[in-house]
């Protein structure tokens, strides 16, 4: 491509390229990918980048072309690369001048320089860092500002880098520029700080910028340049400067107002300077040993001492937290059980962490957690009198939630009172015993207190399990809290209710449970999401009892139910399926005469949540658990229920990345369930061979669901679908695990099993490799054993089809016929013992047996080692009869007997029942499966 006459062209594309109208966008389009290829279309694409007088829109997409033919074209491996000539040339274009005007185009530019020097650097481009670290002495604060960008980048990318040759490059590049890099930190900090000092706020800001920047490097360079950062006494010179320099921020953001230009980018700073500590402590924690007591005493200082009022904001106390967490939780740090054992970097970080962590600092840590930092604030209350469902959906795990102080503050009260709790459970048992009794609803303050020290109880409840007789504070206190009906009382009801959901697992009598359910159903009965929300735990809990839950079903489900109709969040209405689908799973069967009103409003929920797939996942639950209750009377549900299982599980819908693993339980669950097979249950398996193509993690559920079929109507499905399952089932064994090969297996002996007449036929195409299988000695005994099943069962249900199958195999294999059979026997014998299920060593037992009558030579050489696995079988399936001291086939069931139902087994599905009726039988020559 001739750099001058392409220049012209290539530019009129690109502004083409622009355009919004879509008849000139895609075939500007369509002719830069055909240039992608072509040799010179980068050099000019850089032009035309670098030319501050062109559209900036132009140039934005040049540089973006540029940036992602660094990905496709630059390593010499790659289809089409680049010549070592055009990318020389183009290093050296990219770092001639730093002075792009636009800061969007000037970040990107930055980029692609970083993705070249990840390939490049310093090997093919070893101008590139001197040339950066020139370029940043620089006066011209334009020049000087994207030179520092890019060298953040390049850094940054370099960093990035795993391999061991790459990490030794880059330990040698932060030695060589780490020196450097400390002192533009420092020029650019003290500058700033000097000019905010004088008022100078535009010369302020971009200072502040560069020592953004140059901190940024400093980060990358620390964290990752050095193998033992606190041998180099320039690391830790840095780290601990880091504190006096966050000091000096601090002071600075107190300084200044809120409306300063500088006011987001010194928070912005602050922030990297924790990251710094961060990151490091999470990279080298032994290295980080010195600056352990330094940074839990200014954490604590900013987060828990007047220190911190009017100057730490919300992020940089949730950093403080974070950075006393990870020093407390860290593993480095804890000694093991035998202290001779653990080495002597960990005993002494240890020791620093003990001697600073004495019984008033963490009184006072524990005391301010609780009764600062666990308060509702005004903005919080409000929000609950207000919005509910907004207040509640951001307690629960809302996005701006998780950004927040509160989450926070519990994690760090968690792990604090796990690693002291001795010191810390009488610190806090003595605050509940100050709470005792009820509390004025006019005094708000002492509201507060309590909810949140009923928070800091219920989040340390396995610590207090041994310190706290919770059964009888619910009695005495707790239950008494849940019927005070005062407005102003509900902040403490609400927490109340959460704290026996906390506590509900640990240590609650089941005997206790009526009361509770009692005192939940009053306040299910205000409506309030906040209460519904802390309702969950009871029913999920694993001691759950059905039949103390019962009396409280009807008007349970009512009010769940009405508040599912009530709420308008996609979050708020997934939650309150759950605890409906809790319900209904838990009661089963004993759901019916309730479940009504949620039958007929599913479908337009359904409807309405076609823009929200996890909604509609949510409904998916629901409808499994829904359909178990009602068993065959699940069948009402068809019109509604077989659609949206057709939707769900249809490949084709863009909605079946998100529905399709609910889809399948529900389509299993929903055969399992039915009383018979209808036409339109019977079409939707036209989605099935579609979901046996993928292969993917859910073939395991589709070969139930095909199992289901099998067992509900084998006649009319295998009818219908016999052809496409064989075909599906050739195909996939091609391809497919050992645990898969047996999925296929046994579903083509359950074919075999209820139709042993024409099961040969429809899966004749498989059959050969099964018996090739048995000969070649299959080395895996599972699959062996599914192999010797469904052989055994066409020998012994259809003896003319196997005589068929021997013969052409015996065509196949070159032998003769007598020679094959006695080869199949032989190695049938030998390979029993894989055979591990009582079940199927007898079904291959009577079909060995059916071969005797025969006066075939062969079979008669085999007769005593028939006959020695047919006793071996015989033992294995026979029991004495205690009343009659007699022994009888453990393996028989006559067809008037009752299953039997404990009342802890959930009740038997159809699929339960129809394979009972299938297995029954009196003949002593059957075999029971």
């Amino acid at each position: 491509m001739d750099l001058n006459s392409a220049s012209t062209v290539v530019l009129q594309v690109l502004t083409q390229a622009t355009s919004q109208d879509t008849a000139v966008l895609k075939p500007a389009e369509e002719q830069l990918k055909q240039w992608e290829i072509q040799p010179g279309f980068y050099s000019v694409l850089l032009n035309i980048f670098t030319n501050h007088t062109l559209d900036v829109n132009v140039r934005w997409i040049a540089v973006l072309y540029f940036k992602n033919g660094i990905d496709r074209y630059w390593r010499r491996v790659a289809p089409h690369a680049l010549s070592e000539e055009e990318k020389s040339t183009l290093r050296a274009g990219l770092i001639t001048n730093f002075n792009e005007p636009v800061n969007q185009i000037a970040t990107q530019i930055s980029v692609l320089i970083a993705k070249v020097a990840r390939l490049d650097c310093p090997r093919q481009w070893p101008e590139l860092i001197p040339t950066l670290l020139e370029s940043v002495k620089v006066q011209d604060d334009l020049r000087q500002h994207r030179a520092l960008l890019t060298f953040y980048h390049v850094t940054k990318t370099l960093a990035s880098k795993r391999l061991a040759a790459d990490r030794k490059l880059f330990y040698d590049l932060a030695s060589g520029i780490y020196s450097f890099a400390c002192s533009l930190w420092n020029h650019h900090t003290d500058t700033f700080l000097q000019q905010i000092f004088t008022g100078d706020e535009a010369a302020a800001t971009s200072s502040l910028e560069r020592t953004l920047l140059s901190l940024k490097v400093l980060r990358k360079l620390t964290v990752h340049g050095f193998v033992e950062p606190h041998r180099n006494v320039e690391v830790m010179v840095f780290l601990h400067a880091v504190f006096e320099r966050l000091k000096q921020f601090l002071e600075c953001s107190r300084s200044i107002g809120t409306e300063n230009v500088c006011r987001d980018r010194l928070e912005k700073t602050i922030i990297l300077f924790t990251k710094v500590l961060l990151d490091f402590l999470d990279q080298h924690p032994f290295s980080f040993t010195p600056l352990i007591q330094r940074s839990l005493e200014f954490a604590v200082s900013y987060v828990f001492t007047e220190a911190g009022e009017g100057v730490a904001f919300e992020r940089f106390i949730v950093q403080c937290m974070n950075l006393i967490k990870m020093i407390v939780k860290n593993y480095a740090y804890k000694p093991s059980k035998h202290f001779e054992d653990s080495s002597p970097e960990t005993l002494e970080a240890h020791k620093i962490k003990t001697s600073f962590f004495t019984y008033p600092t963490l009184m006072e840590i524990c005391r301010r957690l609780v009764s600062h930092y666990f308060l509702l604030t005004e903005e919080e209350l409000t929000m609950w009198e207000e919005d509910p469902e907004g207040f509640t959906v951001e307690e629960t795990g809302g996005d701006s939630w998780k950004y927040s102080l509160r989450p926070c503050t519990e994690v760090l009260f968690i792990d604090i009172f796990h690693e002291y709790n001795q010191t810390l459970t009488p610190v806090l048992l003595e605050m509940v015993h100050s709470l005792q009794g009820p509390t004025n609803v006019e005094d708000t303050n002492a509201l507060l207190i309590k909810d949140a020290v009923y928070n800091a109880v219920g989040l340390a409840a396995y610590e207090l399990f041994d310190s706290v007789d919770f059964d009888q504070w619910f009695k005495n206190q707790l239950l008494a809290e849940l019927q005070v009906s005062h407005n102003r009382y509900k902040p403490i009801r609400r927490r109340v209710i959460w704290l026996i959901g906390q506590w509900i697992s640990v240590k609650f009598k089941s005997d206790l449970r009526p009361m509770l359910y009692e005192a939940i159903r009053n306040l299910l009965q205000d409506q309030d999401l906040v209460f519904f929300f802390n309702f969950c735990s009871p029913v999920d809990d694993f001691e759950f009892r059905t039949e103390q839950f019962l009396p409280y079903l009807e008007s349970m489900f009512t009010l769940l139910f009405q508040l599912l109709q009530e709420v308008t969040e996609c979050d708020t209405k997934m939650h309150v399926l759950h605890v409906l689908s809790c319900v209904i799973e838990r009661v089963n069967i004993q759901i019916r005469p309730y479940v009504g009103c949620l039958v007929q409003y599913l479908p337009l929920l359904w409807k309405q949540s076609e823009e929200h797939n996890m909604l509609r996942c949510a409904i998916l639950t629901t409808l499994i658990h829904l359909i178990q209750g009602l068993g065959a009377d699940s069948k009402n549900l068809y019109p509604f229920l077989l659609p949206i299982i057709q939707l769900s599980t249809d490949v084709s819908q863009p909605p079946h990345v998100y529905l399709l693993e609910d889809g399948l339980e529900l389509w299993l669950v929903t055969l399992e369930n039915s009383p018979c097979l209808t036409p339109e249950l019977l079409r939707i398996f036209q989605n099935m061979s579609a979901l046996l193509e993928l292969s993917s993690e859910n073939l395991r559920t589709c070969f139930k669901i095909i199992n289901a079929y099998i067992f509900l109507s084998p006649s009319e499905f295998l009818q219908v679908y016999s052809g496409d399952l064989c075909r599906s089932f050739c195909e996939l064994l091609k391809d497919i695990t050992t645990e898969g090969q047996v999925q296929v297996l046994k579903v083509v002996e359950n074919v075999l099993k209820v139709n042993p007449a024409l099961g040969p036929q429809m899966f004749q195409p498989l059959l050969p490799s099964v018996f090739r299988g048995i000969i070649d000695g299959e080395r895996y005994p599972v699959v062996m054993s599914t192999y010797l099943g469904v052989i055994g069962r066409v020998l012994l249900q259809n003896a003319s089809f196997f005589s068929l199958l021997l013969s052409q195999m015996a065509c196949e294999c070159g032998q003769e016929l007598d020679q094959l059979l006695g080869n199949m026997i032989e190695m049938w014998v030998d390979r029993m013992d894989n055979i591990t299920q009582p079940e199927r060593r007898k079904l291959s037992a009577l079909a060995l047996l059916s071969l005797l009558p025969s006066d075939n030579s062969v079979i008669q050489d085999k007769f005593c080692g028939i006959i020695n696995i047919s006793v071996e079988g015989l033992h294995d399936v026979m029991t004495e009869d205690p009343e009659t001291r007699t022994y009888k086939d453990c393996m028989l069931m006559s067809h008037f007997e009752e299953p039997k139902v404990t009342e802890d087994e959930e009740p038997p599905t159809e699929q339960d029942k129809r394979k009972k009726m299938r297995s029954g039988t009196i003949r002593t020559n059957c075999i029971v499966l």
